[in-house]
This record gives C-alpha cells, sequence and structure tokens, in this order.
C-alpha cells in the first residue's frame, strides 16, 4: 500500500511539473507568434500623415519617463482592433513629436483629450506645456477638450488656445494636499515596537510610526513648499487664461457662490470664471473640428486626424549607436540594494548601465533622468560611485531632476557636473534614518516567546521576534549620524559648499526646485531637454545628438509585465492602495542591507 501511495505521489509531482513546463512553452511561443505578427503587421502598414489634418494628443494611464516591456496581450488587442498599439505615450516623445508637428506644414491643428490622462508630474506637464506653447509661437491653433477636467488634467490643456468642456462636466480645482496615514496608536494597540534613528528634526518619513499626527516641523517645512508649488501652478495657469493669479486662486476660495450664482451648474461656472471657452459635447466637438479642418476618412472621427502615436511612427528618428551621442538614461523608483524590481531603481542593475555607458566609446556625456524620493543609502553609495567612475573618464554628467529627487536621489545628484531641476521638482530631504520593527509584545499575547543563547550579547539581537538591547540600540544611532555626516560631506564636496550652509538646509528640509536652485541645490532651473542641451554642450556636440539608453527586456519580464496588468485592470483600487501600502512597508523593511536609508516618503499629491 505504501509503495502505491509513493508511485502515485510520484506520477502526480511528475504530471504536475510536465504541465508546468508545457504551459510555460506554450506561453513562450504564444508571445513568439504576437511579436511575430505585431512586427509583420507594422512593417506592411506604411503610415501616411494627411495634409491640413489635426494631430490628436490623448494620453491615457501615465506619462511614462522610461522604456516598459511590451504588453503582448495589449499588442494583440490593437493589432486586432486597429487601435493605437501604445497607450501609454513617453514624455520625450510627446515633446519631439509636439516640435516635430510644429514644423511640419501637413499638419493644421492640435487637438489634446486629456481626460484618460490618469498620472503625470506636474515637470511633465509643464514640459509638455512649453511645447503646445511653441506649437502655437508658429501660428497654428490648439484646441483642448474634455468631459472633465481634473486638476492636472486642466493645468496640461490650460496650455491651449480654446478650453471646452462638456455640458454636464466640471473642472475640479482643489488646491494642492499632502496627506499621510499615521499609525502609533494601531501599534500600540498591537504591542508591536518599532524602532526608528534618525537624524534632523524636518526628516518626517518615520513620523507615521511615532505619531498620530503631523509634527509641526513637518508641517512648517512641507507648508512652506507645497505653498510654493500651488503659487507656480497658479501662475502658470493665469498666464495661459489671461488671468491675474488672484483671480484664479479666488475661482476655488468662492467656489459655493459661484456655484450658486450659476445655480449649481458647475459647467456654466467654469464658463462664466473663464476657465474654459465654451460648452460642448461630443458631436459639438466635431462639427467644430470638422469646420477646421474638415471631414476624416474615418466616419467615427468626424474630422480629419491622425493619432499622436501614429504621427511619432511617421516621423520618429534616431540618433545611430554608432555616432557620437549624449546618452539620457532615467531612473525612476525607490532606490534599492541589488537589482531592483518593477518601479525602483535596483543599484546593481543601475550600475551596471553606467559601467557599460562608461565604456562606450560613441557615448560623450551623460544625462542621468531622475525621478525619485530616494532609499537605500548603500544602494545611493554605490550608484555614486559609479558616477564617479564614469566622470573621471572625462565625459561629464548631467542630472535632470523629475517630479522628485529627494534623500538618497540627491545623494546621487550631487556627484554630477550640473544638477538642472524643475520649478515643480521636490529636492534636497538630506538626512538618513534607520527603522526596526520587533514583535516580541505581539508574539507574548498569543503565547509565543524567543529564547536561546548566544556567544555575544549581539547574537540574535535584531531579530524581529526579541526585544532590541540598549548597546544595539546606540550602535545603530551611531551609525545613521556617521551616514548623516557621510552626507553632508557628499554634498558639500559635489556642490562646491561649506560644510556649515549645507548642514543650514539639510536636516531632512525639503525644498522645491526653485528654491534648490536659490540655495545653491541646482545650477539652473529647466527641463529633460535643457539638462540635454547643457551636456551636449559640455561634450562639445550638438543637441541633437542624444538619444535614450534602451532596455531589453526577457520573455520573462515581459510575460510577467503582462500578468501585471491583468491584476492591476482587475483589482479594485481599495486593493491597490494597501498593495502599494504593503510595498513601501516592505522597501522599508529589506531595500538595504543594514536598514539605513536616505529616502523622502512623500505622499502623491492631490492633482
Amino acid at each position: 500500500m505504501e509503495r502505491l501511495i509513493s508511485l502515485l505521489r510520484w506520477v502526480w509531482r511528475f504530471t504536475a511539473l510536465a504541465s508546468i513546463c508545457f504551459t510555460g512553452c506554450v506561453l513562450f511561443v504564444v508571445i513568439a507568434v504576437i511579436f511575430g505578427a505585431v512586427s509583420l503587421h507594422r512593417q506592411a502598414t506604411p503610415t501616411a500623415v494627411p495634409d491640413g489634418a489635426a494631430l490628436v494628443l490623448a494620453p491615457r494611464g501615465s506619462i511614462l519617463e522610461k522604456n516598459l516591456p511590451v504588453n503582448p496581450a495589449e499588442e494583440l488587442s490593437g493589432l486586432f482592433s486597429n487601435a493605437p498599439q501604445r497607450k501609454e505615450l513617453f514624455l520625450q516623445d510627446i515633446i519631439s513629436g509636439l516640435r516635430a508637428a510644429a514644423k511640419d506644414s501637413r499638419i493644421k491643428l492640435l487637438v489634446i483629450l486629456p481626460d484618460q490622462l490618469e498620472q503625470a508630474g506636474l515637470d511633465q506637464l509643464r514640459d509638455i506645456g512649453q511645447a503646445v506653447a511653441e506649437f502655437r509661437a508658429a501660428g497654428k491653433r490648439v484646441i483642448a477638450a474634455a468631459d472633465n477636467y481634473s486638476q492636472g488634467q486642466y493645468y496640461l490643456a490650460a496650455w491651449s488656445d480654446e478650453i471646452y468642456l462638456h455640458p454636464m462636466g466640471e473642472v475640479s480645482l482643489t488646491g494642492f494636499g499632502l496627506f499621510s496615514l499615521y499609525l502609533r496608536e494601531l501599534l500600540d494597540k498591537l504591542e508591536i515596537n518599532v524602532h526608528v534613528f534618525r537624524v534632523g528634526e524636518f526628516k518626517s518619513a518615520v513620523e507615521p510610526f511615532l505619531r498620530k499626527d503631523m509634527s509641526p516641523e513637518a508641517k512648517a517645512n512641507s507648508s512652506r513648499w507645497l505653498g510654493r508649488l500651488w503659487d507656480s501652478f497658479s501662475r502658470d495657469i493665469a498666464e495661459q487664461r489671461r488671468m491675474t493669479p488672484q483671480e484664479f486662486q479666488d475661482v476655488i476660495s468662492r467656489l459655493a457662490e459661484r456655484l450658486e450664482a450659476a445655480g449649481g451648474d458647475a459647467a456654466l461656472m467654469a464658463q462664466q470664471s473663464r476657465l474654459v471657452d465654451g460648452l460642448k459635447n461630443e458631436e459639438e466637438l466635431r462639427s467644430h473640428l470638422r469646420g477646421l479642418v474638415g471631414g476624416g476618412t474615418d466616419e467615427d472621427s468626424g474630422f480629419k486626424q491622425i493619432d499622436f502615436s501614429t504621427y511619432l511612427n511617421a516621423v520618429s528618428s534616431s540618433t545611430p549607436s554608432d555616432k557620437d551621442r549624449v546618452a539620457i538614461l532615467t531612473a525612476q523608483g525607490d532606490i534599492v540594494y541589488g537589482e531592483g524590481g518593477e518601479n525602483q531603481i535596483g543599484s546593481a542593475a543601475l550600475v551596471r548601465q553606467l559601467r557599460k555607458l562608461r565604456q562606450d566609446s560613441q557615448v560623450k556625456a551623460v544625462v542621468l533622468r531622475i525621478d525619485s524620493g530616494g532609499g537605500s543609502a548603500f544602494a545611493s553609495e554605490l550608484i555614486r560611485q559609479e558616477l564617479l567612475l564614469l566622470r573621471k573618464t572625462g565625459k561629464p554628467v548631467v542630472v535632470s531632476m523629475g517630479s522628485a529627487a529627494a534623500s538618497g536621489a540627491y545623494w546621487i545628484a550631487a556627484a554630477a557636473d550640473r544638477i538642472v531641476a524643475s520649478p515643480y521638482t521636490i529636492t534636497g530631504s538630506i538626512g538618513i534614518f534607520g527603522l526596526l520593527p520587533t514583535f516580541e509584545k505581539t508574539l507574548a499575547k498569543a503565547g509565543i516567546y524567543s529564547d536561546g543563547i548566544g556567544t555575544t550579547e549581539l547574537a540574535g539581537a535584531g531579530s524581529v521576534g526579541r526585544p532590541l538591547p540598549e548597546h544595539f540600540r546606540r550602535a545603530m544611532q551611531t551609525q545613521v549620524e556617521q551616514g548623516y555626516r557621510r552626507f553632508i560631506d557628499i554634498v558639500a564636496e559635489g556642490r562646491k559648499m561649506n560644510r556649515e550652509d549645507v548642514e543650514k538646509i539639510a536636516g531632512g528640509q525639503v525644498w522645491d526646485g526653485a528654491a534648490a536652485f536659490e540655495l545653491g541645490l541646482a545650477d539652473q532651473l529647466g527641463s529633460l531637454n535643457d539638462a540635454v542641451a547643457a551636456a551636449a554642450k559640455l561634450a562639445g556636440l550638438p543637441a541633437d545628438q542624444a538619444a535614450p539608453v534602451e532596455e531589453d527586456f526577457s520573455p520573462a519580464e515581459i510575460f510577467l509585465r503582462s500578468l501585471h496588468s491583468i491584476r492591476l485592470a482587475v483589482a479594485p483600487d481599495s486593493l491597490l492602495f494597501i498593495d502599494r501600502s504593503v510595498r513601501e512597508q516592505e522597501f522599508l523593511l529589506h531595500g538595504d542591507p543594514k536598514r539605513l536609508y536616505s529616502h523622502c516618503l512623500l505622499p502623491e499629491l492631490s492633482l
């Protein structure tokens, strides 16, 4: 009987393994077939740009900074439905496409449809807005339209000549908010000890573990940079809409009064407040656009147009890899030790890319585009050291700051020859902290205890099931203080500042990009294109001889991204919020080998 059971187990395991292998092979074959079909479809379909057409920019999802693995499922869907095959657009593609269209006599009009845009940094939207302004300066018209506008979507639309809103829609303007969840009472109830080691009264990343509210110091610091961002936001919109900043802010401060005057009609209120130029439903908008560019060949479109992705395929050009060039490398996400995962900056992966650029004789300068709140102090130092080696070869390094380049990200940026920040960049947060939770009291309530013996007093220290010895606490705090002093020295050396001057603006204080420029933490205010121009000038190259660093993805990475996209599509928003929170806490527990972090845990702005 036992032999029979053993045989059945063996047969079951063999069958399961064979099934897994077979399924894997089928999936890889399907992926290969999809890519083959997509490639043949693209090669067989030449792109033609209609003469006198409207270029339609309708960004969906997020504005991307870097290349991601192609999702085979989306590619296959786009292939059979004839829909645009790439839903999300790259920032640089949008800007280069708008600049090409400004000079293209076949493009008469730009139509911006922003209501499917979900995630974008204010720095990204500002860069796109400036490219739209260049399009207008070429004597061409820009029209924006949406059923509803979020705050970020409206900021993008504001750069247009005309803004239209659906008669039942609204423009949602609420100001910027900065809120977080504070866990102190919950941790107390669960009897979880979170041991925090930090330097700087403004290093507020750990406050959710220590308090049930935001500290006065954090409120004062956040109020300063948040207010400056809102002032810049208000000035940009007011300038484009030919208002004063006060008139724009008055729309928000007197929202209830203005709504009452409009009889509760939010769309009418937006028109009366000069936020939009008119109210049009979908057919009325199509009719208006037909009058400007004529009818299209596609009955559904209603007017002569070309989709932005299609236009990019028609006009795209790249710098050959065998030509001297400026390499643009993007680093986005939390900084972690090792390879890292999706939306993370893995030290090993980024160091490998930088080393490859250092060894490439055709790369004459590097622009490192950073969008990160920081992370592992150890990983940040590994990346910084590789940047210094790159500079030793005589290749200039320019850092372009995106939405954020704070804490560990600034640790890295300080090694550059030049730093270019956006006015909307969040940076600084020069500080460091350590974090170690222990669950001895929680386990004791369940009747679980940790006991044993070690050869020294430190044996077992740091175990989550045991109390933290006092001498271990002192050792951790000493390391944090040493890391902070090192951070100060790195900034002072990289920025050629006195140590005392750095200490005055450190301590975890967060700065907006404009303030960082005033304080000497950045060399100029500008966009990624400005950073590329600066790097090209340092290398003695034309600014158009620049190319992004393309990443190669394995079939496994492509397949995993496909699964990830499916998970995001079916998961409720509440579960996605929990998923993000869990990943953030996991990063704090495992992102650094010494559990020392230089990170600015800023909640997302309410855009």
